[in-house]
């Protein structure tokens, strides 16, 4: 298992784009059995809207780009899982993750 902070994550959903405003957020990667598995755990995230959304939408699926402290841009599909009682999220990758 590898964990990476994250200093920045743009999320894209239909026709909008948004830039989390968030305290933090952490990608982990689970290699087993040949397989990569990666989600990422968000929390603090003030935009209540977002979250509102998120948490009772049928559509939940994102394009998500993040900036990591060593200077890499990652790029790949999610699912934003939202937790509203707790100001945070977890976006469980869909695929490949691009700039690992």
């Amino acid at each position: 298992m590898e964990t990476y902070r994250l200093l920045s994550l743009e999320i894209e959903h239909g026709e909008w784009t948004r830039r989390l405003n968030m305290e933090s957020a952490d990608l982990i990667v689970v290699t087993e059995a040949g397989s990569r598995l990666w989600y990422v755990d968000v929390n603090g995230i003030r935009d209540e809207e977002l979250l509102d959304y998120f948490y009772t939408a049928a559509d939940i699926q994102i394009s998500l780009t993040a900036w990591t402290g060593d200077g890499r841009t990652l790029r790949g599909t999610a699912y934003f899982h939202a937790n509203k009682a707790h100001q945070a999220a977890a976006l469980r990758g869909d695929g490949e993750l691009r700039g690992l």
